[in-house]
């Protein structure tokens, strides 16, 4: 009779260790899920940053004296 005991125990520790991985997992799937979408985000971002970069230093100056010549008769 102990020997049955004993094994129904250790199966309830195994199953136990089991729903424990399982949960682990579960929350590292999570985490790795937000910070793939938060790196998304932060790429999108960089890369609208560096548009607006792009924008401001082509843009004319305003400061700039025109140099262009008119031909006149």
């Amino acid at each position: 009779m102990k020997i049955q005991r004993e094994h129904f125990v250790r199966s309830s520790e195994d199953g136990m260790a089991t729903i424990v991985f399982i949960a682990l997992l579960a929350i590292m799937l999570i985490l790795v899920t937000a910070e793939s979408r938060a790196l998304f985000h932060l790429h999108r971002e960089v890369k609208f940053l560096e548009q607006q970069q792009i924008k401001r230093l082509n843009a004319p100056a305003t400061n700039v004296i025109s140099t262009t010549t008119s031909e006149s008769k």
